[in-house]
């Protein structure tokens, strides 16, 4: 009979633990979520929860059996009351009674210990059940913050996550979008995107990078994209991640820099060119009298100085690009600074037979200036005005002050042949010529750009451009006007 109060103890425990263990499977199955079944933990939950049914069935049957042995103690005693057998009625109770008691104050003890072990259990899941949210949680709030676009998908291309980037870059709302096809939510004008991952999921590629143009309306962007698998601990792909890094902006600064680079070498090439062919001819004894020889000299001199102005051009810009370059600020007035540019343009000026009017000096025109630089804008502007005007024309520098908004403007008006309205916004760039007026007169494209670096990165100021074909252009800067402090510190 102790054998089988053993076996009942046992039996009972093993009952109990084991329903014990399916709550807590339930339990953590119902917390672990969609992360958790993607990285295998679904299944072993479900495993324990499988084996812990069976154990809990074969208890029932063992426990069953064992009430039956009871019933048949119940069965002697009543049978023993029929029979009208008191010593044997009052043995069988009593050894019932005992069985009974011992059985129960055993089963209550065990209980007692296997709930405390599972409650201690439990509250450690508990714990790390907090931990792994709570580590989801920060996860999730990483991938939201990276600037570059986001997604993830499970093993069947179905959207996981997603931060802002990637929802602005492909249209659509995360909240509304989670477990969706990934082809229904990107559009099929970035059907070049769901294919690369699609790819590198089916060829179980660790990491795969591509550069892939997205629409944006005139002007499509270019993203660096990286695609890498996810494999869970048995090495099967659970879901894939990609990473998007538009590169637009890279790209086109590598486009500038080789155009610039082009540009530059042919400039470059064209007064070389002439200076070598003059000097091969000199040296060759091709110029036979003292002119023809005072005229190859000329032509080398003019290209020689046109080098130098094209290779100093191209420094300032750089050195003003990369704030290298020294200024030299003081407060110098307008009007004077232009007269004094006004005499030197005006023996080219006289040479074309154009009217070069100035104006009188104002009160106070006094700006805060390198004034090497502004004579530069100055010099840069009467020249280009003077070259695209023909015979006969004029060229008309007007300064004005708005006291009110503290700036000085000057602009330069000419009667040339004016600039076609699709090229104006373009003037300003470097190496750029328009067009139509390449034939009128030589030039790098640099000569207003540097005056564009200079008045605005270098003075904070302003250039300006208004232009009508065959009619003329206007060109003009405004600049701050120097303080009353700034004159007094200086």
């Amino acid at each position: 009979m102790k054998s089988v109060n053993k076996l009942y103890v046992v039996v009972t425990g093993i009952v109990i633990g084991s329903l014990l263990l399916v709550s807590v499977a339930e339990l953590i199955n119902s917390g672990i979520g969609v992360g958790a079944r993607r990285a295998g933990q679904m299944q072993n939950w479900v495993f324990v929860g499988l084996v812990c049914r069976v154990i809990w069935a074969v208890g029932v049957i063992l426990l069953g059996w064992y009430w039956l042995k009871l019933a048949g103690g119940i069965t002697f005693i009543a049978r023993s009351l029929k029979n009208n057998e008191p010593d044997k009625i009052k043995q069988g109770a009593n050894a019932v009674t005992e069985e009974l008691v011992r059985a129960i104050n055993q089963q209550f003890e065990t209980c007692r210990h296997e709930n405390f072990a599972m409650d201690k259990q439990l509250k450690e899941m508990q714990i790390q059940l907090h931990l792994s949210q709570r580590q989801k949680r920060n996860t999730e709030a990483i991938i939201y913050s990276i600037r570059d676009a986001v997604i993830v998908v499970d093993e069947f291309d179905k959207l996981l996550m997603a931060n802002e980037a990637a929802a602005k870059l492909f249209g659509f709302d995360f909240s509304n979008c989670q477990h969706r096809p990934i082809d229904e939510l990107i559009g099929w004008e970035t059907n070049e995107f769901s294919d690369l991952v699609r790819h590198s999921r089916q060829s179980k590629a660790r990491h795969t990078k591509r550069e892939i143009d997205f629409p944006d309306g005139d002007s499509p962007k270019t993203f660096d994209c990286i695609v890498s698998c996810v494999y869970d601990e048995r090495e099967q792909i659970c879901g894939v991640v990609a990473i998007l890094h538009d590169i637009t902006h890279e790209k086109e600064v590598s486009q500038m820099k080789n155009d610039f680079v082009s540009h530059v070498s042919h400039e470059l090439k064209t007064p070389l060119a002439s200076i070598t062919a003059y000097s091969e001819m000199l040296a060759d004894g091709e110029a036979g009298d003292e002119e023809t020889r005072k005229e190859f000299y000329s032509v080398i001199q003019t290209q020689a100085q046109r080098l130098n102005r094209l290779i100093e051009d191209i420094l300032n810009i750089s050195r003003i690009e990369s704030g290298l370059i020294k200024v030299d600020k003081k407060p110098v007035s307008l009007t004077i600074l232009i007269e004094e540019q006004l005499q030197m343009i005006k023996s080219y000026a006289e040479e074309k037979n154009i009217e070069v009017v100035g104006q009188k000096p104002i009160v106070f025109d006094q700006v805060y200036v390198d004034r090497d630089m502004i004579s530069q804008v100055v010099v840069n502007l009467l020249s280009n005005a003077v070259k695209y005007t023909p015979s006969g024309g004029s060229v008309e520098i007007r300064t004005e002050v708005d006291e009110s908004g503290g700036i000085a403007r000057v602009s330069m008006t000419d009667t040339g042949v004016g600039i076609p309205a699709d090229e104006v916004e373009h003037v300003f760039d470097k190496f750029y010529r328009v067009s139509s007026n390449k034939k009128q007169a030589k030039g790098t494209g640099l000569g207003l750009n540097l005056v564009k670096q200079i008045v605005e990165k270098v003075h904070e100021g302003r250039v300006f451009v208004t232009s009508q074909v065959g009619a003329g252009s206007t060109f003009g800067f405004e600049l701050p006007l120097a303080t009353g402090q700034t004159v007094e510190a200086v």
